[in-house]
């Protein structure tokens, strides 16, 4: 398929796991992308995997201000161009109750969850979006459409970015499309912690039987950056293996 030739996009958090699969499956689909990233190596490493020719990347904290606004200006220099932007940074450093999480911890979550999705969107449509029209599309959580033990931090993040993506597909129309993918367990480095040492048993939950993988949500993605998704604004899409089928995330 070739439902991105011409068009160029920003991944956030795409150096590895969920935000590189994403990326491989656009430049697949005839994109060229920007990666971003914290670690510099990473970074180099992914853009050596997908061809310079096809792919850039800037290094830097996803809830920086000063990064957002340089690698959007960077892009545009580079490519001429910002068609698609994929919000997949996110952290979960606070696992427990909720009421016993670090204040700090929890102001870090949202920020990088949640402003630094939002403050990508608003570089993008003053310097793209705005004129020319474009594609955002949220990595949220199937943690942000019910409770989840342990991680109830993450899910209340994740879930004020379901609505944040609502409100800015509601702000932003005709001309930009947002919606949002929510992923259950996706087997990456990030969510290790919720099936290392007993991925059978976590695994039996599902209806599907098995954990996802990076190309599972960079399908979603794919199909909800596209055209094919060109009447579809405001949506999540849960790709999940069938979980939330059962009430619960365990």
């Amino acid at each position: 398929m070739t439902r991105f030739d011409g068009q160029v996009a920003l991944i956030t958090g795409s150096s590895r796991g969920i935000g590189f699969g994403i990326a491989e499956r656009l430049v697949a689909e005839g994109a060229r992308v920007c990666l971003t990233a914290r670690k510099p190596d990473a970074l180099d490493e992914a853009v050596k995997a997908l061809g310079p020719d096809r792919a850039m990347a800037v290094a830097g904290k996803a809830d920086d201000p000063e990064h957002q606004a340089d690698t959007v200006a960077r892009v545009l220099d580079t490519f001429g161009r910002l068609d698609v932007l994929v919000n997949n940074t996110g952290i979960n450093p606070v696992y427990g109750p909720m009421v016993d999480a670090d204040p700090a911890a929890v102001r870090k979550v949202f920020e990088v969850n949640v402003f630094a999705a939002l403050g990508w969107v608003g570089h993008a449509h003053r310097a793209w979006f705005a004129e020319h029209g474009g594609a955002v599309v949220n990595v949220a959580s199937v943690a942000g459409l019910r409770p989840a033990a342990g991680i109830g931090i993450y899910g209340a993040s994740k879930a004020a970015l379901i609505h944040l993506t609502m409100q800015l597909a509601a702000e932003l129309g005709p001309d930009v499309r947002v919606n949002a993918v929510a992923p259950a367990i996706v087997k990456t480095v990030f969510a290790a912690a919720l099936y290392e040492g007993r991925e059978q048993r976590v695994t039996d939950t599902y209806p599907l039987k098995r954990l996802g993988i990076p190309e599972d949500v960079a399908g979603a993605v794919a199909f909800l950056a596209s055209a094919d998704a060109g009447w579809m604004t405001g949506q999540t899409v849960v790709v999940d293996g069938g979980l939330t089928l059962s009430g619960g995330l365990g």
